[in-house]
Parts: structure tokens; C-alpha cells; sequence
């Protein structure tokens, strides 16, 4: 509901170091239609009235071969790419960014930093998942650590 969004943005948003929203979560907090890199680029002021400090505008919903990220700040807008793996093992891929973002940051990387080496690590765990199930698998969370035991 609208107020549900309201206190989420309110309680939440307004004041965290940094939100990572996917496009249908973005159109939520925006109130607008974002579905593709140019409405991703629209949709910039909004995101920042949200004052978050950061908005990690998370790109895989848009079709195609590549994926882009918006890493927006009041100061600058940092675009990040990948090429786009086919795989159904892809649940849980949003959390597990956020997380490894997060920690980065609490190890005392820059933002910028943060999100590379999180977007390092879940595509890694997307492309060496063990694609367990039917439907959306999970990530293969551990393979830092399975390569540093080799």
C-alpha cells in the first residue's frame, strides 16, 4: 500500500548509507515506470529526493546481454556492467549483493570499491552455482572459500 512505501521511505530509506533497489523496487519507492536504461536514467532525481546517501539502482531486470548498475550519489553517478549469465540459479542474488556491500563497507572500503568486489563475488557465485532445483536456484555462496582450499 502507499503507506506501507511512505513509512518504508520515511523509517528506512531516508538516511541509510546506501539502498539497493531492483527496478520493480525502485518503481515502488519512485513511483514511476522504470524498465529500461533510459528510464533507469530518469528516474536519477528521484532516487536521490529518497536521501538515502546512495542508491545502488540495480539493473538485471532489464532485457539483454549486459547488466547495468547505477551507483547514485548526490555527487556523482558511477555505471557498472557485466555481461548477463544464463543460468535459472540466480535466487536470492539481491540480498546476497546488498550483504557483500555491506561488509565491505564495514571492513572500511569506499562505496565505489564496495560495490565492485560485491558485484565481483555474486557473479562469481552466479556462474560456479550448482544449480540445484526447477526453478530460481540458489547462488554457490561459498566459492571464496572452496578456491582458497585448492
Amino acid at each position: 500500500s502507499d503507506d506501507a512505501v511512505e513509512f518504508l521511505i520515511r523509517r528506512l530509506v531516508k538516511g541509510a548509507a546506501v539502498v539497493t533497489p531492483n527496478l520493480p523496487e525502485a518503481e515502488l519507492l519512485t513511483g514511476r515506470r522504470i524498465r529500461t536504461l533510459a528510464e533507469m536514467d530518469s528516474a536519477i532525481d528521484a532516487l536521490l529526493d529518497l536521501a538515502a546517501d546512495a542508491v545502488l539502482l540495480k539493473g538485471g531486470h532489464v532485457e539483454g546481454d549486459q547488466i547495468t548498475d547505477l551507483l547514485i550519489t548526490k555527487d556523482s553517478i558511477e555505471r557498472f556492467e557485466s555481461t548477463r549469465l544464463i543460468t535459472k540459479s540466480t535466487h536470492g542474488t539481491g540480498c546476497t549483493l546488498a550483504s557483500a556491500i555491506a561488509a565491505s563497507l564495514a571492513q572500511g572500503q569506499g562505496l565505489s570499491s564496495a560495490v565492485k568486489r560485491a558485484r565481483a563475488f555474486v557473479l562469481e557465485a552466479i556462474r560456479t552455482a550448482p544449480e540445484y532445483g526447477h526453478g530460481h536456484g540458489p547462488l554457490n555462496h561459498v566459492h571464496a572459500i572452496a578456491r582458497n582450499r585448492e
